[in-house]
């Protein structure tokens, strides 16, 4: 186990306290997120078995990895699921309900990062969580810039409004490592950015705007 996977297990108790997000999003694949990936094909099948899947049971029949995420992100704290767990993760997202668990495959050539710039009020965070995380700038204007390194070129350089739950959601190319830059209200942030490996974050909440 890496030395940043032991300190987000560690980290994970106190975050989920803290941030009001779950155990699935503080951690990369080997303390909360690998527990739901290891049981991902038992889990799916038992809901299957059962008569529906978690997808189904909560309106996202027939909707692939990318369309639940934008289906969920657009929607409002008030309408959100109470018993909908979906978890970010580089190569899937985990759904969960009760006790079971569903994984459907994220896109092979899209990195979904989950983005909550701040002021004064932030939690710990690695595997966004659709249905929990709360950032402190909602339905708040932002400009988010992604320059990939090597490229020397932008990705994404557009002006953008935060969900419902604080945080903006952005589609990167896989493979690549970069810098973003949120502006907003006359205040920026910047913070690297890598979309490379198979435990990078995709939940990024450490850019304190000032």
């Amino acid at each position: 186990m890496s030395a940043i996977r032991m300190m987000f297990a560690a980290v994970a108790a106190v975050a989920v306290t803290a941030a009001g997000c779950t155990a699935e999003s503080v951690g990369p694949a080997g303390s909360a997120g690998n527990a739901e990936s290891a049981g991902n094909a038992e889990s799916a099948g038992s809901a299957e078995s059962a008569g529906s899947s978690i997808a189904d049971e909560h309106g996202l029949a027939g909707l692939d990895a990318r369309e639940v995420i934008e289906r969920l992100d657009a929607t409002s704290l008030a309408e959100r699921s109470t018993d909908l767990i979906a978890s970010v993760q580089p190569d899937e997202l985990v759904l969960t309900s009760g006790d079971r668990t569903q994984a459907l495959p994220m896109p092979s050539d899209e990195f979904y990062l989950s983005v909550a710039p701040y002021v004064s009020r932030t939690h710990e965070c690695y595997f966004h969580s659709l249905t929990t995380c709360l950032g402190e700038l909602r339905n708040e204007q932002v400009h988010v810039t992604v320059t990939d390194r090597v490229a020397g070129e932008s990705v994404v350089d557009d002006t953008l409004t935060t969900f419902d739950n604080g945080f903006v959601g952005i589609w990167l190319p896989r493979g690549m490592t970069g810098d973003i830059t949120v502006e907003h209200e006359g205040r920026r942030a910047t913070a690297p950015v890598s979309t490379a490996n198979s435990d990078d974050l995709t939940c990024l909440t450490s850019l304190r705007l000032t």
